[in-house]
């Protein structure tokens, strides 16, 4: 009984997904980018999840707090309780475990700069509500994040106020207390992966410039795998990969299924960039059109797609749904944001 009612909330979401050839989601009522994405099953029903994220205007007083739903059934985007605070914040990271959306740091941008907070955001869907956690010890956005047996959430890298970090912070939602973990090898922020099981894949990312001259930041070619302790959570053994099939290293949309036993990767760019979508050496970021995953059966990547269409860069995450991976807003060639909602086959091209 509890596969077919699986079978049927997946049925659900990819109705509206792929109803008919050339139709899709409607578009998020603003278009944003470098907004945190999440997905929680609410009462029987997976939920897709957008929230806060620069606008179209890519200034700094052009950040949302705006937060949506987006309904498996009908595709369509609903308004939910803003994010708390004076103003929004890009670069934050989203999950759904336990029952609950939960939204950590990102960065609050003024004229002239920015800052990482600590905030810890927890969404209640019943009340439509948002409750307070316990906040970050180190205040980041641009990690990478995942969950492991749905209690502890991992917040991977990321940059700090002082700059890239390679601390991992584990967030236990039960005690709603933060712990440390094994540090990745090198501080990376931007970088892109997610978490299945106990494995935890991450490639590329922005890093300091080793030559300590402009730009102050140089993307990072790395790809690395780290295997969780089972008998200690906060123990992780890191593992350099294999460089991945794409040139893209810096906000990569990336997620993983666990019942695909893969983690999926598209767009992104190979120039790590402001806020604005230009580059730390002042030439402007271009998305890749390359889709592509890790297969943690095999250990190996896969290349999916060479030339995906409408390829966008600028993100926090994708979605694996039962039919394809979603990619929610994010920015166009030519650092456009956008308000689509964009679905991509999980199969090589042509099968």
């Amino acid at each position: 009984m509890k596969v077919l009612w699986k079978f049927v909330l997946l049925v659900a979401l990819t109705s509206w997904l792929l109803a008919a050839p050339g139709a899709g989601p409607e578009p998020l009522p603003e278009a944003v980018s470098n907004n945190a994405v999440a997905m929680l099953k609410v009462k029987g029903q997976i939920e897709l999840f957008s929230l806060m994220g620069l606008g179209a205007k890519k200034t700094w007083d052009s950040v949302s707090n705006n937060a949506y739903s987006i309904d498996a059934d009908s595709g369509k985007a609903y308004t939910i309780h803003s994010v708390p605070g004076t103003a929004g914040r890009i670069g934050a990271m989203a999950i759904g475990v336990a029952d609950y959306l939960f939204l950590f740091g990102g960065y609050v941008l003024y004229q002239g700069g920015g800052m990482a907070v600590p905030d810890v955001g927890i969404y209640e869907t019943a009340g439509d509500r948002w409750l307070r956690g316990t906040d970050m010890p180190v205040g980041v956005g641009d990690a990478v994040i995942g969950s492991y047996r749905d209690r502890y959430v991992y917040l991977i890298g990321g940059r700090s106020n002082r700059g890239p970090v390679a601390d991992v912070q584990v967030y236990d939602v039960e005690k709603s207390r933060w712990l440390q973990a094994t540090p990745i090898p090198d501080a990376v922020f931007g970088h892109a992966g997610a978490m299945v099981g106990d494995t935890i894949i991450y490639i590329g990312g922005a890093q300091k410039n080793p030559a300590g001259e402009s730009p102050r930041f140089v993307a990072s070619t790395e790809c690395w795998r780290g295997k969780i302790d089972h008998h200690d959570f906060k123990r992780i053994v890191w593992t350099k990969l294999p460089s991945h099939p794409g040139s893209a290293q810096f906000r990569v949309a990336a997620g993983g299924s666990e019942k695909d036993e893969m983690i999926y990767f598209s767009g992104g760019s190979d120039n790590p960039y402001d806020y604005n979508g230009i580059g730390y050496d002042g030439k402007p970021a271009e998305p890749s059109p390359m889709t592509f995953a890790f297969n943690l059966r095999t250990g190996k990547w896969e290349n999916l797609d060479d030339n995906t269409p409408n390829p966008t860069m600028d993100h926090r995450g994708l979605l694996v749904t039962h039919e394809g991976l979603v990619i929610i807003g994010g920015m166009d060639k030519g650092q456009q944001v956008t308000a689509k909602i964009e679905l991509l086959p999980k199969l090589p091209k042509g099968k």
